[in-house]
């Protein structure tokens, strides 16, 4: 299906949004959020067990679109409230899906588009992919749940380096970084994302759902109160079909066939 700058499948185990505004490298303006965030309400309402999330063109995001800013720059805090209305849902129904989400990059990934990245559960990198944070040159701060998302990534000293020293870096140093899981050829990026996902929609996907939600809570919880709530979201898992199929598979040495139920 497609919209407006975004394009995406649904309705099946892996669901691929596709940020479609090539001619802008993905820069993000409020037509495009708006329709980015249209695209994941219609996924989730058909929860896949594996989401990729990919740029057309060059680049996958090149952070916002600046153009509206500039018309009428007295104008700029009602459009960052017009794009982040936009936005806001869209992450936080992404954030909420079960489903392992993969960020397959390429070319820029600045501003915008790094928080969006970084807030994947893995980021599969082709090669001569750039990340920055970007915000620094234009004195503003970060959205779309960066500063959520890196420090817990990269963690805070790394976060504040690329920020205060107005970091690039490329597919190596993001990996040593931590940010990238993987790095692929070009022109191999769209299969191996696929392939990826394929490995993890086949996996306890209900489980992968507790444990981000554990490790997101770890740490603001003092450790009594944290088994506690390992210790509800074991049970809870304990009560799926698949802990009983993966019970049973352990026990019949064989592979398990997981539903994500």
């Amino acid at each position: 299906m497609s919209s407006a700058f975004v394009d995406w499948s649904e309705g099946g185990e892996i669901a691929t949004l596709v940020l479609n505004r090539p001619e802008a490298m993905n820069a993000i303006d409020v037509p495009m959020a708006r329709a980015f965030g249209a695209a994941v309400a219609q996924i989730a309402a058909k929860p896949p067990r594996a989401v990729i999330l990919r740029g057309e063109g060059r680049a996958f995001v090149a952070g916002g679109d600046l153009k509206r800013f500039a018309d009428d720059i007295g104008q700029a805090a009602a459009v960052v409230d017009e794009l982040l209305d936009a936005l806001h849902p869209a992450i936080t129904t992404l954030a909420a899906l079960p489903a392992p989400k993969i960020a397959a990059v390429h070319g820029a990934v600045a501003g915008a588009g790094l928080s969006l990245a970084a807030g994947c559960d893995l980021v599969i990198a082709a090669q001569g992919t750039r990340f920055l944070m970007a915000y620094d040159r234009i004195g503003a701060a970060m959205d779309c749940g960066g500063t959520w998302y890196l420090p817990r990534r990269i963690g805070r000293h790394n976060a504040t380096r690329l920020m205060l020293l107005s970091q690039v870096w490329d597919a190596e140093e993001a990996q040593r970084a931590g940010l990238v899981d993987r790095i692929v050829a070009q022109e191999a990026l769209q299969s191996e994302a696929q392939a990826l996902a394929a490995e993890m929609a086949a996996r306890p996907t209900a489980a992968f759902a507790a444990w981000r939600q554990l490790i997101d809570g770890a740490e603001t919880r003092p450790l009594d109160v944290h088994l506690e709530m390992e210790r509800l979201a074991f049970r809870k898992a304990s009560r799926t079909e698949d802990f009983a199929e993966g019970v049973a598979a352990f026990l019949d040495k064989r592979g398990a066939d997981f539903k994500g139920k």
